[in-house]
């Protein structure tokens, strides 16, 4: 360690191996930091092309070592150091929180990337036990009076026609009570990537005149279905449907063009993804259903 003139800025100093030897941080990994204008020498000789650290890089070097393991992209990470060091033009509680805001957008990131992982884990788990069913059964469902929108859903689309459909069915309910909504789906819609769409919201009330004019009354008729309630996000709703085809298949029943969901508890109702329930309605053609 050698003693620097503090009039530089530095009352110590330590060459790059002194610092890797501090941090942890390889020769290698402290020459790409700078490389990357991560973390800058506090001064590099002119001559030798030396580089010097100092007591106050020790933390900064050791943040951008765990987020570079967090997997937080380069661009953001650099907004961090500019945002923390004040480069930003914000200063004090203003950059501090602006680099927070970053982090911890990240790690909500990672947060949900974790979530979908554990899930695919759970789900192949559940794969490869031949022991693993999921419930079925042979139902009717009975006749219901709805609030519905009906669309053509084109390839390639979000599920932004979905929260559209509901936006104007809460519209059309107004204050009625909450009740689980539901849609109905064509087969092809799941095959091809687009197909007919129809998400409803119970409701034996007329429809008002100043509801949205994509809302429509409609009578759902008493209809039979393979049906499975699936529990949780619906990252592995394949696997309920899975289930359910193959009974019908396994039965010889004759499906109709249809499926159905009812969102008996969902995003509208709790943020805790754990908890969703999922009715899934597999249509079957039968004489009571011909005429839907």
């Amino acid at each position: 360690m050698d003693a620097y003139d503090e009039e530089d800025g530095m009352s110590e100093r330590w060459t790059i191996g002194e610092f890797s030897r501090i941090t942890h941080l390889s020769i290698r990994t402290l020459r790409r930091y700078h490389e990357q204008d991560l973390l800058v020498p506090a001064q590099v000789d002119p001559v030798t092309g030396y580089r010097y650290y100092t007591p106050g890089q020790v933390r900064p070097a050791l943040t951008i070592k765990r987020l570079r393991e967090l997997d937080l992209p380069l661009a953001d990470l650099r907004s961090f150091l500019e945002a923390e060091s004040g480069r930003t033009g914000e200063v004090g509680e203003a950059g501090s929180s602006a680099a927070q805001q970053i982090v911890a957008t990240h790690l909500r990131r990672l947060e949900d990337r974790l979530g979908r992982t554990q899930r695919a884990v759970q789900a192949l788990r559940e794969l490869l036990d031949p022991e693993a069913q999921r419930a079925v059964s042979l139902e009717v469902l009975p006749p219901q009076h709805v609030l519905a929108v009906s669309l053509d859903v084109p390839p390639g689309a979000d599920l932004g026609w979905y929260d559209a459909a509901m936006n104007d069915l809460d519209a059309a309910a107004g204050s009625r009570p909450v009740v689980p909504p539901g849609g109905r789906y064509e087969h092809a819609l799941f095959t091809d990537g687009q197909g007919r769409a129809t998400v409803y919201l119970p409701a034996e009330a007329p429809l008002s005149p100043s509801a949205p004019a994509t809302v429509k009354p409609l009578q759902l008729p008493q209809r039979a279905a393979a049906v499975a309630t699936h529990y949780g996000p619906h990252d592995d709703l394949d696997l309920t449907y899975a289930a359910i085809g193959s009974y019908v298949a396994h039965n010889a029943l004759r499906s109709s063009n249809l499926v159905e969901e009812i969102y008996l508890v969902g995003p509208r109702d709790t943020d805790q993804p754990d908890r969703w329930r999922t009715l899934v309605a597999w249509l079957i053609d039968s004489d009571a259903d011909r005429s839907s």
